[in-house]
């Protein structure tokens, strides 16, 4: 009845199902609250919607979770990483547990499965397997992936916090719901104690809140003295108090804009000579100021506007060469409470507004191509990737070539393409390896010799573009099957993807041009749901799980559905 509820609670139904009206990509309401209310939480981590998609965990079996994600020093951590990952000392591992119900209330129940879960799944003495017939694959997969990235950096004296949330509309929480929580609290501290332990409960004004918190895209920056202009006084050099930058780098919580540096194509390296001597620096002022012993930060913005002589209006700023710098100013910070009062250090800041995205781009390998780092992580700065998004924005489809950058200017979902699913969805096509698609989908672009077939070989932007919408035509029709769990859609989507083109064309091995004279039109839904029968029952078959997606024969069953065989052209 609503006259018992809040405004916000209110709001917040309408709002959410005018969002899910909206979105277009999912079959039920209550499965979109579960998107809709983690995007909410995870706004400052930068997600885009797959990597949300990905940490879903509802359905049959899942311990009432609806979603698992971990992160190491606030990025995103998958299992194709574990390989090759490593830390600094000292740095922080983040498991979040979630339970989101489109319910107006708060109850045991949610904090009593989120206890049983973790004497189950989080005491590293209890065999995962023992409790495969209790909790989904994804479930699974995902507490196995915390243990081992844990036991990976076990030496380098890893932090560890858990963060629970129960999410609903609701607005009070009973004092035994509260009881439950420290009581949850209380158990994971027993078998972790040196950790963090957190449970939040979100509610219908708790989401309004989040919902209204927009990423800033324009904000001031105050300067130590007037600027030199630069040009047609678009670009600055600047000298800016060092507690000044702490504050322009962090939000109301005191956490770091991560979407500030989300053009820095370097990651924080920890405690190497050249950040202990930055940390010293900070730490042991001398008659020396710290710009004359530091190279400074360059910042990127679309627009720069003179609000004052001493002050700076800036859109869309990125800071993309500065993150050591940076980091080390966040840490000196944050985690000192003793400083003095005054600080008179500054540091120098570039700011420039490029002309072109070519111009850009340049800046950013430029200003990031002075250490020794992979190739691999400036591929969206090669010209190809500029020359794919301006071809998709004129036919309907966003590139999201900088992450987010099209989330962020309000645009759906379902006409979204991250760099990795195109990549994944060429993978799947060209190379035939949708189970490589599957498994790794954050080290895609990595080797030069698969990069250069994606890349290289093709200059006809129309197969990217093809591509890329039959692969969102595709996820948005396994989204709006009722039937599915996250786990599955995803385990058989690039599988699928490669089916439908392949029985189109009726040959197995897609070519370049086979796309490119593909007529995207008559692949429908019901085209798409006769062959994604077949394949699902298959998937089942064989145990419909991750490993038959992630295997390299699974693609030969899919064959032998579409009537190919071994030597089939």
């Amino acid at each position: 009845m609503s006259h018992n509820l809040t405004n916000n609670q209110i709001l917040m139904k309408e709002c959410i199902k005018q969002e899910f009206e909206d979105s277009q990509i999912y079959a039920d309401i209550s499965t979109f609250f579960e998107f809709f209310s983690i995007s909410q939480i995870f706004k400052n981590y930068d997600l885009n919607d797959d990597e949300i998609d990905e940490g879903l965990t509802g359905g049959g079996n899942d311990g009432g979770c609806d979603g698992i994600y971990l992160f190491l020093n606030e990025e995103l951590i998958t299992e194709d990483q574990i390989e090759n990952l490593s830390t600094a000392k000292g740095s922080t591992i983040k498991l979040f547990i979630i339970q989101a119900k489109n319910t107006l209330g708060f109850g045991e129940d949610t904090i009593l499965k989120f206890k049983t879960l973790s004497e189950n799944l989080l005491n590293f003495s209890n065999n995962l397997n023992d409790f495969q017939s209790r909790y989904n694959e994804r479930i699974l997969n995902s507490i196995k992936l915390f243990r081992d990235v844990l036991t990976k950096l076990l030496r380098s004296q890893i932090k560890i916090t858990f963060q629970f949330y129960d999410i609903t509309l609701g607005t009070d929480i009973h004092p035994n719901v509260q009881q439950q929580a420290n009581e949850l609290k209380d158990l994971i501290k027993k078998n972790y104690p040196s950790s963090t332990v957190e449970v939040h409960f979100v509610g219908a004004d708790k989401l309004m809140e989040l919902y209204n918190t927009n990423d800033e895209t324009s904000i001031n920056l105050s300067l130590s003295d007037q600027p030199i202009a630069l040009g047609q006084k678009t670009d600055y050099i600047a000298l800016v108090n060092l507690k000044t930058y702490f504050n322009f780098i962090t939000d109301l919580n005191g956490d770091i804009r991560k979407s500030f540096f989300e053009s820095n194509v370097r990651d924080y390296q920890g405690k190497n000579s050249v950040n202990t001597c930055i940390a010293n620096t900070l730490k042991n002022p001398s008659d020396e100021d710290f710009w004359w012993l530091n190279n400074g930060v360059t910042i990127l913005a679309s627009k720069i506007t003179p609000i004052t002589t001493r002050e700076l209006l800036l859109e869309n700023p990125k800071i993309v060469n500065g993150l050591q710098t940076s980091t080390e100013i966040y840490n000196y910070f944050s985690k000192n409470e003793q400083l003095p009062d005054i600080e008179n250090r500054n540091i120098l800041v570039r700011l420039i507004v490029p002309n072109t995205e070519e111009s850009r781009d340049n800046i950013i390998f430029a200003t990031n191509n002075q250490t020794s780092i992979p190739k691999s992580s400036l591929r969206v700065t090669d010209t190809i990737h500029l020359q794919i998004e301006m071809y998709f924005k004129n036919r309907g489809l966003y590139y999201d070539r900088r992450k987010n950058q099209y989330k962020n200017q309000k645009k759906k979902t379902k006409d979204i393409v991250s760099v990795s699913f195109l990549a994944q969805c060429l993978i799947s096509l060209i190379l035939k390896k949708p189970d490589f698609a599957r498994a790794r989908p954050s080290t895609l672009l990595t080797d030069d010799s698969t990069y250069n077939k994606l890349y290289g070989e093709n200059t006809d932007l129309e197969v990217y573009y093809k591509s890329a919408l039959l692969g969102k035509k595709i996820q948005n029709n396994l989204r709006n099957t009722l039937d599915m769990t996250p786990a599955e859609r995803s385990d058989i989507l690039f599988y699928l993807l490669y089916a439908v083109v392949a029985k189109k064309i009726n040959k197995a091995k897609i070519e370049f041009t086979d796309i490119k004279m593909l007529d995207t039109e008559t692949i429908t839904d019901e085209f798409i749901d006769l062959i994604k029968k077949d394949i699902l029952q298959k998937y089942k078959e064989l145990g419909g799980n991750g490993r038959v997606a992630k295997s390299s024969t699974f693609i030969d069953e899919i064959d032998k559905i579409l009537n190919f065989n071994n030597n089939s052209k």
